[in-house]
C-alpha cells in the first residue's frame, strides 16, 4: 500500500505554494540551473540502457528540481498569510492510536447523485480530510478493492476506467480532481436499450483496507532566535535549530533510540515544524528543503556513479542499496529547511516519536449510504457516528461575528488590472469573515460614486475629466470598476470615489439543549430546524459537546415538501452529541460607504488613448 505522508514534504518531494519568480539578483543562477538542465537531457539522449536511463533521469532530475525548488522559494516574497495548528487534533484525543481510531472508526460512504443512467459516485467522507485545516497528521495508507452490488455482484477496483471492458466497473472519479478517493461505479452502455439508474445494481457495500502507523508520543520543542545553534533534549530526541531567518528555521533533529521493529523498514519523516509571527498566528508554510549539504554530496556521488554505468545490473542495484544503508546508518539526522509565509517570531518543532508505534491494519466493509443535500420529504435519513470530532477552526472563524466599520475598512484590498485597455479594472475586496456570511441578500445599490482624474505636470491630481457614461461601469455589488481607456479623452492618473459595503448586526445567543425553543429539535447527533421560525438566510447554529468544544459538522441537509419548493427544514449532523448550542441571528443591515482615492496604474504604452 502507498503510504501516504500529510504536513512534511519527505524525500525530493517538496511543497512548493504559490511562488512567484526569482529576484534579479538570482537570474544568472536561474540561467545556469536551465542550461544544467538542457545539458542533462542531452546527455540522457546519449544512454542506451532504458532501465539505466530511467534510474539517472529520476536521480538527476530530482536534483535539478531540488535546486529550482531552493532558488523559488529563497527568493519568494515574504507576505504574511496565516494557517492552523496541524497538530490541534492531538489536543482532543487521549493518545495517538485514540486519533488513529477517530480517524478509521469516523469513515463513511455516501452515494451522490449523477445526471447518467450509467453513472454513480461515491464520496468516502474523512473526518479528516486531506487537504483541509484538520488534515490527519499521521503516516497512513488506504486503498479500495470492491464494491458489492445489489445482485450480489463483487466489481473489483480498476485504478482507470476501460473502454474494452463490456462490464460493470469501479474506478476513480474524473469528476472530483481535488479528491483521489472519490469513486465513481460505471454500466456498460448498450446501443438501442435505455436503462434507468433506478434499475441498475446498485453498490451497496464498499470494501477495502486502511493503514495507519501512530507514533507512540509527540514532543514539543518552542523556539526562537535566542536557541539559535543551540541543542535542545527531550529523552532520546534532540533538536538543534540551526538557523532563523526571516521567513524560514533550519532544523536537525536526532532521536538515538531505534525506530520500532514493524515500521523499521518504512520511510518516516518525523518533523512536522510550524511557525509563529508577533501576533502569535500560526504561519502558513511556502515550502521546504528536506535534504542537507550532506546527503546531497552523497546523492550526487550515487549520480556520477551511474553516470559511468553502461548498463543496469543487479549487482549495481544492490551496490547502490548498500551505500543508501550505510550513509542512512552513519547519519542517522533528519533534517528540514521550512519557509513560511511571514515574519517567524517562533518555531514549533514537532518531533513524531516511532522508537514505539501502533501500526493499525484493518479491513474495512463500508455501507454505501444516501444523503443528499436537498430532499423532497420529511423522512429524516439517520447518520449514526461512533467518533467525536471537533471544529478547530470555529472559534477564531466566530470572532468576527461582529465587526465595526473601521474593522471593515481597514481589511479593504484594492487590486487594479490594465492589461485590457478596453477593460482595466479596480476591484475591492476584503478577507471573507462570519459577519460577510450573515450578510443575506444585499439591497440593490446603483449609487456608487466614481470621478477619473488626469495628473499636472508634478503628478499630483488636475482637472477631473469629463467622459461618456459608456467609458466605465461600477458593480457595487461586486466591488469592480470596469473602464475603458479607449473612451478617455487624456489617459487617467486618479479614481476618487466611494463603494458600499455591509456590516450586518449579529444577536448570540446560548441554547441549552435541555431548554430548546420551539422550531429547533435535537435528535442524538441531529439538530433540525424549523425553517419558518429559523430561515438559514438569516440564521446560523454552531453545536459544543460537554468538553466545550465545537463539534464538527458533518453535512447538513435541506428538507422541501415538493421538488423545488420552499425549504421546510433543515437537518445538521454532526460527529458527536450536542449538549450545547450557539444561535447567531442577523437583526439589522448596516451600509458602511468606503471612501477611496487611487493612484491608476499606467496601461501598456501601446494600448494608451491617443
Amino acid at each position: 500500500m502507498y503510504l501516504r505522508f500529510p504536513l512534511a514534504c519527505f524525500g525530493f518531494s517538496m511543497t512548493l505554494l504559490a511562488i512567484g519568480g526569482c529576484s534579479p539578483d538570482d537570474e544568472h543562477q536561474q540561467a545556469s540551473l536551465e542550461e544544467r538542465s538542457a545539458a542533462f537531457e542531452q546527455s540522457l539522449d546519449t544512454i542506451k540502457d532504458q532501465q539505466l536511463k530511467d534510474a539517472i533521469a529520476d536521480l538527476g532530475g530530482s536534483l535539478l528540481l531540488l535546486e529550482r525548488a531552493r532558488l523559488k522559494l529563497q527568493d519568494k516574497p515574504v507576505e504574511t498569510e496565516y494557517g492552523t495548528d496541524d497538530l490541534a487534533l492531538l489536543k482532543h484525543y487521549p493518545s495517538s492510536q485514540a486519533l488513529s481510531d477517530t480517524y478509521i472508526n469516523g469513515l463513511f460512504v455516501l452515494r451522490k447523485n449523477t445526471s447518467s443512467d450509467y453513472l454513480t459516485d461515491l464520496e468516502p467522507v474523512f473526518p479528516f480530510p486531506l487537504n483541509s485545516a484538520s488534515e490527519f497528521p499521521f503516516p497512513h495508507a488506504l486503498e479500495w478493492q470492491s464494491v458489492t452490488l445489489s445482485n450480489k455482484q463483487v466489481v473489483p477496483f480498476a485504478p482507470e476506467w476501460s473502454e474494452t471492458d463490456p462490464g460493470i466497473q469501479l474506478s476513480p472519479s474524473s469528476a472530483n480532481l481535488s479528491n483521489p478517493d472519490d469513486l465513481t461505479v460505471t454500466y456498460p452502455y448498450i446501443d438501442g436499450i435505455e436503462v434507468e439508474n433506478t434499475q441498475q445494481p446498485q453498490p451497496l457495500i464498499l470494501h477495502g483496507k486502511v493503514e495507519v502507523i501512530a507514533p507512540g508520543k509527540v514532543v514539543n520543542f518552542n523556539l526562537d532566535a535566542k536557541d539559535v545553534g543551540k541543542t535542545r533534549t527531550d529523552g532520546t530526541i534532540s533538536v538543534t535549530l540551526l538557523a532563523l531567518g526571516q521567513n524560514y528555521a533550519e532544523v536537525d533533529i536526532v532521536n538515538s533510540a531505534p525506530l520500532a521493529e514493524q515500521v523499521r523498514d518504512t520511510p518516516l519523516n518525523p518533523l512536522i515544524i510550524q511557525a509563529r509571527d508577533h501576533s502569535g498566528q500560526f504561519l502558513l508554510r511556502s515550502g521546504s528543503i528536506n535534504e542537507n549539504p550532506e546527503q546531497l554530496a552523497f546523492y550526487q556521488q550515487q549520480l556520477a556513479e551511474m553516470l559511468k554505468q553502461t548498463a543496469w545490473s543487479d549487482a549495481f542495484e544492490q551496490q547502490l542499496d548498500n551505500e543508501q544503508k550505510a550513509f542512512d546508518q552513519k547519519h542517522p539526522h533528519h533534517y528540514s529547511k521550512v519557509y513560511f509565509n511571514g515574519t517567524v517570531e517562533h518555531v514549533d518543532i514537532n518531533v513524531l516519536d516511532f522508537s514505539t508505534a501502533d501500526l493499525t491494519r484493518k479491513s474495512l466493509d463500508l455501507p454505501v449510504l444516501k444523503l443528499d443535500k436537498a430532499v423532497v420529504g420529511k423522512d429524516i435519513q439517520p447518520l449514526p457516528i461512533s467518533v467525536v470530532v471537533y471544529d478547530d477552526q470555529a472559534a477564531n472563524y466566530l470572532k468576527n461575528a461582529t465587526l465595526d466599520p473601521e474593522q471593515l475598512e481597514k481589511s479593504v484590498v484594492i487590486s487594479q488590472s490594465v492589461d485590457d485597455a478596453s477593460a482595466a479594472t479596480l476591484e475591492f475586496s476584503h478577507p471573507a469573515t462570519f459577519n460577510d456570511e450573515m450578510l443575506g441578500a444585499l439591497p440593490q445599490r446603483s449609487d456608487a460614486p466614481v470621478t477619473f482624474f488626469a495628473e499636472d505636470e508634478k503628478g499630483n491630481r488636475s482637472e477631473p475629466l469629463e467622459l461618456p457614461t459608456e467609458a466605465f461601469d461600477v458593480d457595487p455589488e461586486a466591488g469592480v470598476i470596469t473602464y475603458d481607456l479607449n473612451l478617455f479623452p487624456e489617459t487617467p492618473a486618479y479614481a476618487v470615489g466611494s463603494i458600499p459595503l455591509f456590516i450586518a448586526d449579529i444577536d448570540k445567543q446560548v441554547l441549552e439543549v435541555t431548554h430548546l425553543p420551539k422550531g429547533l429539535e435535537l435528535k442524538g447527533n441531529t439538530l433540525i430546524v424549523d425553517q419558518k421560525v429559523f430561515p438559514a438566510e438569516a440564521w446560523r447554529f454552531y453545536a459544543k459537546d460537554g468538553t466545550g468544544n465545537y463539534l464538527k459538522e458533518v453535512i447538513a441537509v435541506r428538507h422541501s415538501d415538493e421538488p423545488d419548493g420552499p425549504p421546510a427544514f433543515d437537518v445538521h449532523y454532526f460527529y458527536g452529541q450536542p449538549t450545547q448550542l450557539e444561535s447567531y441571528a442577523r437583526t439589522a443591515l448596516n451600509p458602511v460607504e468606503y471612501g477611496f482615492e487611487v493612484k491608476l496604474d499606467k496601461a501598456p504604452q501601446a494600448s494608451m488613448p491617443q
